[in-house]
């Protein structure tokens, strides 16, 4: 048993619970800075744990309504194969490649979550109409259906490659394409990822890229997270869903640009995303209303 790890999976179950990342945008970082685990070990072992963890926070989601059912099984129907797609694909270029391709590897992931991290947060601090536009259930009409088929391919196939997909990328389409309201995408996401990182986990097992010890540590502490996270989540305000889901990706991708070589101190790494928080919650209160008080 691992102390450290332990408590890294604590904490990540917390955040999955709540906002439904966590996973490949924190864990996958944290055992590859951290505990210098190879980058296709450190994802198979994420996206394996990912599956047991994720399985409870469905389940806890669930029995709290707050799962779009329709718009999560047909995502699943192309996320499933699309997922199998990327892990074939990193296992044959990496045993190609070797060591040359996990520098490209960790250097894509950092990108990919600064780009779905500014996403969030632009929407969450700058697009006021979209929010008003937010909806707890989507109309499965047949071009809903489509829609969510091709994405759950091309975000699954993400996810096989990289591990990241499963809470930030099909979050981010469950934000701005089908325009959930953030609780809603939370435990659409979760029940949904639940379902795709079986699939990609046990992949990844067949190619032997996943650590047993290693994720027995991280689920010792991850299952008691999210079992605490989904119960928080409801008393956490919308806004500061939103702001949390952006800000959590920024802080994994600084960390991931380090560890492929990118030239900035720690300070940077912790600073970077503390900053953001605070210019973001700053951006928040000046833009929003003050409510009126209505003299008596």
């Amino acid at each position: 048993m691992d102390p450290l790890i332990i408590l890294f999976g604590l904490g990540v179950g917390v955040l999955i619970g709540m906002t439904g990342i966590g996973g490949g945008s924190l864990m996958t970082p944290l055992l590859i800075i951290v505990f210098g685990t190879q980058p296709v070990v450190a994802i198979g072992t994420d996206l394996a744990y990912g599956a047991v963890t994720k399985t409870l926070g469905a389940w806890r989601h669930l029995r709290k309504g707050t799962v779009d059912m329709g718009v999560a099984l047909w995502l699943s129907v192309g996320s499933a194969p699309g997922a199998i797609v990327g892990v074939v694909a990193i296992e044959v270029i990496h045993n190609r490649y070797g060591d040359s391709f996990s520098d490209f590897l960790l250097v894509s992931l950092g990108v990919a979550l600064f780009v779905v991290g500014a996403a969030i947060l632009v929407r969450a601090l700058f697009l006021a109409s979209h929010v008003a536009r937010e909806r707890d259930t989507v109309p499965m009409t047949r071009r809903t259906k489509a829609l969510a088929v091709t994405l759950g391919v091309l975000l699954g196939a993400i996810l096989g490659l990289t591990s990241v997909g499963s809470g930030a990328l099909i979050g981010l389409a469950l934000i701005l394409v089908f325009r959930l309201s953030p609780h809603r995408v939370v435990g659409t996401d979760v029940f949904q990822a639940a379902i795709l990182l079986w699939v990609a986990g046990l992949t990844h097992l067949a190619f032997g890229n996943v650590d047993f010890l290693l994720m027995a540590n991280i689920l010792i502490g991850s299952l008691p997270g999210v079992w605490i996270g989904t119960n928080l989540m409801t008393k956490v305000p919308t806004a500061g869903l939103r702001i949390a889901l952006g800000v959590v990706l920024f802080a994994s991708a600084f960390g991931i640009l380090k560890k492929a070589g990118a030239d900035y101190g720690l300070s940077v790494v912790v600073g970077g995303p503390v900053l953001l928080a605070l210019l973001c919650t700053l951006i928040y209160r000046v833009r929003t209303p003050r409510p009126q008080v209505v003299p008596s």
